[in-house]
């Protein structure tokens, strides 16, 4: 009987770009008239962000905006100023290959901020963001399925895939107005805006997404309490709502929808005593819709004839499928100050996560966040001059997925909540946070299948000897498809005459190994 092949294409990953790129931030500014001169540096920051790429070819451009924003004080002014500048560069980066649909990964994050006063009237910042580019690329891979005849025996592995991905990028523009309460001073200017989306809801109506949820916006502006200058927190949601039209989907397809801001301006106006009570809030969000669909196969993993001699090619298969999300809040506490450090009057505090590192736990069920949480606050010091202080503390959590991770990638989101704190009778400053972790699982095993087989039937092997068992002393957890293959029998009929119920020896010891022909 001559020798049969089956045959399945699937789709594989492959990573075709994993770097990081550097971009350095100069600012040279002179303030306008209208602001008053500089007398006292409070706090520089810069917050960089993705706000748009492309792919040409073997060439990917992305576009990278960073919002520097820099606090001071005038002289005999405890007001707080805000100066806000915007820089945008536009980067390139050579892939090496050419892809029609990549997964793409785009992460800034600020590495450092200096600044100065060059005098009264002129700010000088250097700084430095980096870039996280991960960019995969799916193209397909013939393997083998199946093979029949010439007493081959073929070694089969279930394979899941994803068979089908779909990926859309969803602008949301969000213009709203919300009024202060009557009890908060009226805004003098926005000292800092902080705009977070939680997960949003999704349904499929149809053949369409529908994603729903709110831009939380946490706010500090500078106003003017017992005359003198002052910060007021507020925090208020927007919500937003989007149908997302993706063709080609059914129920067959699993949808994830994940949002992200790309900016959030807000602006204060006149109320109706002429004092600014109004914000005039313009947001623009990410809505990034997955749609995945997964398939299963049988792929040959290994192959051998009992007869004849054989030659096999295999190729390291990098499979990929939906990501599990697992979410889990947990609540972290500091100490920020204590005695003559611990301020008059505090206005606000804050905190975000930042340097985010995920690992599996060692045991295949559990994954390890770690990462620093900076502490923030707004405050008087005892000399009675505004501050705004950060204090940076480690942080390491870990989780319990409950499902074998093995194999796996891991990512995680680190976002945080409200901050409470208190000042104990002997005059500790401590800090609580809740913070919630967003764990994405993504199943990205590399397996070895087959490629190519042959088999030389003009000779037969050569046995040591003429006899139709033999023994053979096992070790513990030994694959039989390994010992079966070393003497040219099959799986199936080591398994039978030992009385076996599994691939591999739960313990070690002697073994009857039938030959067949």
């Amino acid at each position: 009987m001559d020798l049969k092949i089956n045959r399945e294409t699937v789709p594989v990953s492959q990573v075709i770009f994993d770097g990081v790129q550097e971009q350095t931030v100069e600012l040279d500014y002179i303030l306008p008239d209208y602001y008053p001169d500089i007398f006292r540096l409070i706090r520089c920051q810069t917050v960089p962000v993705i706000t748009g790429y492309s792919i040409s070819g073997d060439k990917m451009t992305y576009e990278l905006r960073c919002d520097i924003h820099i606090l001071y004080c005038g002289e005999g002014d405890s007001v707080l100023r805000c100066v806000t500048q915007r820089q945008s560069f536009s980067r390139t980066v050579d892939l090496g290959t050419v892809c029609d649909s990549p997964e793409i990964s785009i992460r800034p994050k600020t590495d450092h901020v200096n600044f100065r006063a060059v005098n009264k009237r002129r700010l000088d910042v250097r700084g430095a963001v980096s870039v996280k580019i991960l960019v995969c690329c799916e193209k397909e891979q013939e393997v083998i399925s199946d093979a029949f005849g010439m007493n081959i025996q073929v070694k089969k592995i279930p394979v899941r895939y994803a068979s089908k991905k779909i990926s859309i990028d969803k602008i949301v523009r969000i213009s709203e107005e919300t009024e202060i309460s009557p009890t908060q001073s009226p805004v003098l200017g926005i000292i800092s805006c902080i705009c977070k989306t939680p997960d949003c809801e999704k349904k499929m109506i149809s053949g369409k997404l529908l994603a729903k949820g709110d831009a939380v916006i946490d706010i500090l502006y500078a106003c003017e309490k017992e005359g003198r200058g002052a910060v007021e927190p507020m925090k208020f949601s927007l919500p937003y709502s989007q149908i997302v039209d993706i063709d080609e989907i059914d129920e067959t397809f699993e949808c994830s929808v994940t949002p992200s801001v790309i900016s959030c301006d807000i602006t204060p106006s006149a109320g109706k005593t002429g004092e600014n009570t109004i914000l005039k809030c313009e947001i623009e969000l990410r809505l990034m819709c997955r749609a995945v669909r997964t398939s299963s196969v049988m792929l040959a993993a290994d192959a051998y004839s009992t007869i004849y001699p054989c030659e096999t090619s295999v190729s390291d298969i990098r499979t990929q499928q939906q990501p599990v999300i697992f979410s889990e809040g947990r609540s972290l506490t500091a100490k920020i100050a204590e005695g003559d450090s611990v301020p008059e009057t505090i206005y606000a505090m804050w905190c975000a996560p930042k340097n985010i590192n995920t690992r599996s736990a060692g045991d295949g069920r559990s994954a390890v966040v770690s990462g620093m949480l900076t502490w923030s606050m707004a405050a008087i010091d005892p000399s009675g001059m505004m501050i705004m202080s950060d204090r940076d503390e480690a942080f390491e959590e870990t989780l319990e997925l409950g499902d074998d991770i093995g194999g796996c990638s891991i990512s995680a989101e680190v976002s945080a909540g409200d901050v409470s704190y208190n000042i104990s009778p002997e005059g500790v400053l401590t800090a609580k946070a809740g913070i919630d972790i967003r764990l994405s699982v993504s199943s990205c095993n590399t397996i070895t299948a087959l490629t190519g087989l042959s088999v030389d039937d003009s000779v037969k092997k050569e046995r040591d000897g003429d006899y139709s068992i033999k023994l053979y002393f096992g070790a513990e957890n030994e694959e039989i498809w390994d010992i079966a293959k070393r003497y040219s029998t099959s799986a199936a009929a080591v398994m039978e005459e030992n009385e076996l119920d599994g691939e591999r020896l739960k313990n070690g010891g002697m073994l009857l190994i039938p030959i067949i022909n």
